[in-house]
């Protein structure tokens, strides 16, 4: 005998906990509050005024790709509308069509062909310029993160342009260091640990357990203490580390700090798994390596999206195993897109770097240009199926700080990808059209 179908889900709480667990959105909804509550005020340092508000959606952006209309990117459309009703109109974001302001300049850069994306409106210039003074500041005058000759490929990274794009519902300059100081700090132990600034496989493993116990205190014997602490500030890679999470952990809860440490530690334990390869000259399968991205990956960027927002998902609801589909669908989706973006810069560097479509032509023996125009199917593939996990969360839990939260992922990739296209210092395309 068949199993009885479902009622068709309804955007209520009492219907949503048929499915989800009434104890479960009972309790979240009951301790989902604004981190200025918690922590007794603001921030400390002043903040910027709020960017402008953007115009009614009217016409899509000049030369954006035509995207097919389906259930799923319409629900997901009503994820980043956001909640209706009385008391939340400040949780709604912009919509993805919106035209930029009128100085906005237009995006540089060149999408590639047959991705599917959603373009964004020009991150806000004045909050750019401010992250940006803001985190050379702390790189040189707090961590002294990088020797003078590194100034140029610092400022060509543009960290403060990506940041605000990604965090569109930042509600100060303050909130967006959080995020900024933390990209950083990681992009510091990939190079410094892992790839083109001394980085190395052999050894790996130690450097990243010390590197880790910046953001995990160790809690040791008395005597060995000061040892540890003095190690925190042994390199570049660990003094990035201590003072961006230091920041971090007076903004957040012990939830959403315990979590970013859990993702840190996936993604310690990905750049483990690709050296392993690289010592022993391995290509590994197609989906070894996507399992690997899974782990060495963007993850820890979207999950702080509440942090950053100002606001708490709580533990609970962040731990659901649909919430971590739709994180582990994110990061997955945004990681192809750097391995397609920096695919002629990784070809141009020294040593062999591997990525999706290096490895598909590998393993599958295609071309290069059908390993690549088959990574970008791939990525379109796990678009389309987070925007589905997204959208299908949004229906079965409709407490406001989710459908925050999974705006909040969605704006990420959709900042993730318009960072990558238009930051012509670092990547190029390959001449595959």
């Amino acid at each position: 005998m068949p199993a009885p179908e479902l009622p068709p889900p309804q955007s209520s709480l009492p219907e949503a906990a048929s499915h989800f667990g009434a104890h479960i959105l009972d309790a979240a909804a009951a301790r989902a509050r604004d981190i200025k509550a918690a922590t007794g005020g603001a921030p400390r340092v002043p903040s910027l005024p709020a960017p402008p508000a953007m115009s009614a959606p009217t016409l899509p952006i000049p030369g954006a790709p035509a995207v097919k209309t389906s259930a799923a990117s319409a629900g997901l459309e009503r994820i980043l509308r956001g909640p209706d009703g009385l008391g939340t109109g400040s949780l709604r974001m912009i919509l993805r069509e919106e035209t930029p302001t009128p100085a906005a300049a237009p995006a540089e850069g060149i999408p590639i062909p047959g991705l599917y994306y959603h373009p964004i409106p020009e991150p806000d210039p004045v909050r750019v310029e401010e992250v940006s003074r803001r985190i050379k500041s702390w790189a040189l005058d707090e961590v002294a993160l990088y020797p003078d000759d590194w100034e140029e490929e610092f400022d060509g990274f543009s960290v403060g342009r990506y940041m605000v794009g990604c965090h569109p519902d930042a509600p100060t300059v303050d909130h967006l260091m959080l995020a900024t100081r933390l990209m950083v700090a990681e992009n510091a132990v990939d190079d410094c640990y892992c790839e083109d600034h001394g980085g190395s496989p052999i050894g790996l493993g130690e450097r990243l357990l010390l590197a880790h116990t910046a953001l995990d205190p160790l809690h040791t014997a008395e005597e060995y203490q000061p040892g540890w602490a003095k190690s925190l500030h042994a390199d570049a890679p660990r003094r990035a580390y201590r003072s961006a999470m230091e920041y971090f952990v007076r903004a957040a809860g012990p939830s959403q700090a315990d979590r970013l440490r859990h993702d840190m530690a996936r993604l310690h334990l990905g750049y483990l798994a690709e050296a392993a390869w690289a010592q022993s000259e391995h290509v590994p399968e197609v989906w070894e390596y996507l399992a690997m991205r899974q782990f060495n990956n963007f993850r820890p960027c979207p999950t702080i999206t509440d942090t950053v927002g100002g606001y708490e998902l709580p533990a609970d609801l962040h731990a659901q195993a649909a919430m971590q589909k739709v994180i582990a669908l994110a990061g997955n989706a945004t990681t192809i897109v750097n391995d397609l973006y920096s695919y002629t810069k990784e070809l141009d560097a020294p040593g062999r770097h591997l990525n999706l479509p290096v490895v598909i032509s590998e393993r599958e023996g295609l071309t290069d240009r059908d390993a690549y125009l088959k990574s970008v199917d791939i990525h379109n593939e796990l678009m389309r199926d987070f925007e589905t996990a997204a959208a299908d969360l949004a229906v079965a839990c409709p407490v406001l700080s989710v459908q925050r939260f999974l705006r909040g992922v969605a704006a990420w990739v959709d900042g993730n990808h318009h960072w990558h296209q238009s930051n012509t210092y670092r990547y190029s395309l390959p001449d595959f059209w």
